[in-house]
């Protein structure tokens, strides 16, 4: 699953608020994960030791947000 492609182009804007929604993942990170959910899944998974579903749901709801 990757961003849908309006976000793809706008993902450093976004990284702002993502580093809000998920203060534990440095910048970086959250650059390196650009177009890749699963990639942003799996950080949110291992820095907030949350299940696989639960970082999905929150991934997804952020996406909501930023529509």
């Amino acid at each position: 699953m990757s961003l849908p492609d309006e976000l793809k182009g706008k993902w450093k804007q976004h990284v702002g608020a993502a580093k809000i929604a998920w203060g534990k993942l440095t910048e970086d990170e959250l650059l390196e994960s650009q177009g890749q959910l699963e990639k942003l899944a799996g950080l949110v998974q291992e820095r907030y030791a949350v299940t696989r579903d639960e970082a999905d749901q929150q991934v997804k709801r952020f996406l909501d947000k930023t529509k």
